[in-house]
This record gives structure tokens, sequence and C-alpha cells, in this order.
């Protein structure tokens, strides 16, 4: 690959890196906002050497010794003309070498969309850890939970604490198998990265007596515990009689499973 192309390259993929994570938040479509920093410094770090390389080509430098100089550029003329036992130009750029500028120049103008239903409902559902003890409930209602709390407190707490507890969750709407549901039943996910979108995992809460929205779409579910198996107990299902379903943005912190963050304007 030839210097231009490469200097191109780092330079598109500097700004398209900067682009994502400094001048926008689309970089948390694919990371978690911890990994934010690092972004930036990889895209100033790209713009940089590509600046430099660039930078070290404007001008070329003089040779001391012309006819040093005639004598190999002779022999390069040479080695092109008879092709060095190769037949062929090294000079040129690879026609596979072009599709490097897909990925940099998607950065800039494309964006992929975020995970979403399509690789929810292909996951089988997160397995929570095990939790001995459990606080009380406050005695706010509906009583914001997460996904994952609302997991551990239907098959782990003893003490039955969300027992005719009005619950609020939010996460994004995932369509269940037809094999999988009854009637109209759906599942409420939160998708969870634990670095990017590769190691993604799925916690989900199966939706009763409500019409899904939409796939995809963010919304905010009010209701009680799904009255099947016994509570406490790891024969308890892990779903919600809906009351209220409600459309709403999604969270920054969207690839956690906690409670929603206001998205940034």
């Amino acid at each position: 690959m030839n210097r231009p192309v490469q200097v191109t390259l780092l330079v598109l993929g500097g700004l398209g890196l900067l682009h994502t994570s400094l001048f926008t938040d689309l970089c948390l479509r694919y990371v978690r906002p911890g990994m934010r920093p690092l972004l930036i410094a990889s895209g100033v770090l790209l713009l940089v050497l590509g600046v430099a390389e660039a930078w070290s080509r404007r001008t070329p430098r003089e040779t001391p010794d012309s006819h040093a100089h005639q004598a190999q550029q002779h022999g390069q003329e040479y080695g092109q003309e008879y092709g060095d036992g190769h037949g062929h130009d090294h000079t040129s750029v690879p026609r596979v070498a072009w599709l490097l500028f897909l990925p940099a120049l998607s950065l800039l103008f494309w964006a992929p969309p975020a995970l979403g239903a399509f690789t929810a409902a292909r996951q089988p559902p997160k397995q929570v850890s095990e939790q001995d003890h459990f606080d009380p409930l406050p005695a706010t209602s509906p009583l914001p939970i997460t996904l994952t709390d609302f997991t551990r407190r239907v098959r782990q707490d003893r003490t039955r604490a969300v027992e005719g507890r009005t619950v609020e969750m939010t996460g994004l709407v995932t369509p269940v198998p037809k094999g999988d549901r009854a009637g109209g039943d759906w599942d409420l996910t939160r998708i969870i990265i634990s670095c990017c979108a590769a190691d993604a995992q799925s916690v989900k809460v199966r939706i009763h007596r409500t019409p899904a929205p939409p796939a995809d779409t963010w919304v905010k579910v009010t209701g009680t515990w799904h009255r099947d198996g016994t509570l406490g107990t790891s024969t308890a299902d892990v779903a919600l009689d809906a009351r209220t379903v409600t459309k709403v943005p999604r969270p920054v912190n969207g690839y956690q499973d906690a409670l929603p963050l206001t998205p940034s304007r």
C-alpha cells in the first residue's frame, strides 16, 4: 500500500473515532462508557500519525551525491522494467486494500445501530449471581427496580418482599418465539456488555396482560409479579402482570442493567 493511501486511512480512522467518541454518543452503542477515553486517545493518536506521515512526505530530501542518486534511480527503473524476476510493480495498491476505507468512512457517515431485539431474542437470559441477604424495599410505589434485582427478588428472596408490590422497570421490547409464548406475551430486556458489543448478554422479564409494542421500542413498564411458581425459589416465574406500558427514549446507560439515566442533548 502506498503512502498517500496509508495517510488517508490514518486520518479517516482518527476522525471517525473522534466523531463517535468525542463529538457524539455513538460509541456508547458498542462499548461501555468507561472505554470512551481510550477511544478518544486512539483517535487522537491515529490523527497525529497521519499528519506526521503527511508532513514527512511534504518535501523530498535532497541527496548529496547526485551520481549515487542517479545510479540508484537507474537501478529502480531497471528493476521495474525487468520486474526483478517477478514482472510486476510493487508500488500499486491492491484492490482489496480499498475495502479498508469502508469501516473508516462508516464511522463518519453511517453508524451501525445499537444491539437490540434481534440479538436479545437469540440469547438465553443471563444467569444472575446468588445473593444471601436482601435489604428491605423502600415504600415507594411504583418501586423503580432493575431487571436483575427483580429476578433476584423473585427467585432468591425468602422474605417475598416483591409480593403484591407495584414495580417499575425500563427496557427494550423483545418478541418471544411463537413456541415460547402464550397469547401476546413478550420480553422486557436489558442488554449488558462487559467491554464491548461482542460480549453482550441479556436480562429478561416476561410481560403478561398487554399487547407487545414494536420490537426495539424502549418502554417503562409498571405492574406486579405474575403469580406462577413459589416466590423466593427457583420455581418462581420471572414475569410481570403489566398495568401500564409507556414509551421512553433510549437511556444513555442502555448497555447496563441500571436505573435509566436521561439521554444527553
